[in-house]
């Protein structure tokens, strides 16, 4: 009727017990350091992917290297602005840039003309390109042209002696070129100034 336990089998009970407890803590960790590691690769391909296109914005810019007007009488009735890379920047396309004309007759955006947008656009012309791709500047040594036809029905009219603009060119990375330029007090008999 009664059945008597020696001590010898509560040890083995109590050690299949703690055996039993200790394989299930070591899953547990097993399942979490395998989680921490899935959640870690995770989150240093977002920062790594996060950084890259932070750096691209920063980087990813355009220098002006010279900015001329042509002169019609006592105007400018077409604007080159000459640009290069940044230093440290990488492939810019400037058919997929916008670019934010702010003038005295009010503030435009304005799209390649390749985009098929409507509208007063862009032109863009190589000045200097060193292989056969167009519109994109790619090279430390590219040089392009970024043409304002100001003569078009939809553009502002042209601009007077001292008249001011700022224009923001925006790539596709996100970055952001600014360039202000004054048209000069007198034009006199030129055919093109220095802006």
């Amino acid at each position: 009727m009664f059945e008597f336990i020696t001590d010898e089998e509560e040890r083995g009970q109590v050690g299949i017990g703690t055996l039993i407890v200790f394989i299930a803590m070591v899953l547990v960790a097993a399942i979490a350091a395998g989680v921490l590691i899935n959640t870690a690769g995770f989150l240093q391909s977002k920062s790594q992917e996060t950084g890259q296109q932070s750096s691209k914005q920063v980087s990813n810019r355009l220098q002006e290297v010279v900015t001329t007007g042509s002169v019609s009488g006592n105007s400018i009735d077409q604007v080159n602005v000459t640009v290069t890379l940044a230093p440290g920047a990488g492939e810019v396309d400037l058919s997929n840039a916008t670019i934010n004309w702010i003038g005295p007759q009010g503030t435009e955006t304005l799209t390649h003309n390749s985009s098929g947008e409507a509208g007063w656009q862009f032109n863009t012309t190589a000045v200097k390109n060193t292989d056969t791709s167009t519109n994109v500047l790619n090279d430390p040594d590219d040089r392009f042209n970024i043409n304002f036809d100001l003569t078009l029905s939809d553009s502002p009219s042209s601009l007077a002696e001292g008249s001011e603009v700022t224009i923001k060119i925006n790539t596709m990375a996100g970055a952001t070129t600014s360039i202000r330029f004054t048209v000069p007090e007198s034009l006199g008999q030129k055919s093109a100034v220095e802006l």
